[in-house]
């Protein structure tokens, strides 16, 4: 059940399961400049029956203050992984705020064999720096 322990948020379409988990990093973050910084770690697990290939991204930022930042883009860090079924893809990335407090959701766009787009969704998940990085 390490999986469970590491990745709090899920989602699941069409048997493509996209895990997050996230993490605040103060050594990154100047609250003192209004600037606070997450690393996230997603993990897409193929539980189709066929070959997928992530093709795009679509992330919805929301800050403290409501303010909605869309950013859409190829791939996911510079790569489109092809995944077989029962295949996984692991990856890095960071999210700054100009608040303590915000959330990230979103969705991937793969192809399947046939050429037919798939859309899977990223689970929504809350960024939130502790009381002391405030």
């Amino acid at each position: 059940m390490v999986m469970k322990e590491l990745f709090q948020h899920a989602a699941i379409t069409e048997g493509v399961t996209v895990r997050v988990a996230v993490n605040f990093l103060p050594e990154q973050s100047h609250p003192e400049a209004g600037k606070w910084f997450w690393v996230y770690h997603v993990r897409i697990e193929n539980g189709g029956h066929e070959e997928i290939q992530l093709k795009t991204r679509h992330w919805r930022i929301t800050d403290a203050r409501g303010m909605v930042n869309h950013v859409d883009g190829e791939g996911v860090v510079g790569e489109q992984p092809l995944l077989k079924p029962g295949q996984s893809h692991d990856y890095v990335s960071g999210c700054p705020l100009a608040t303590p407090h915000g959330s990230m959701e979103g969705f991937y766009t793969f192809q399947r064999e046939d050429g037919s787009s798939l859309e899977v969704r990223i689970p929504f998940f809350p960024l939130a720096a502790p009381a002391t990085a405030d």
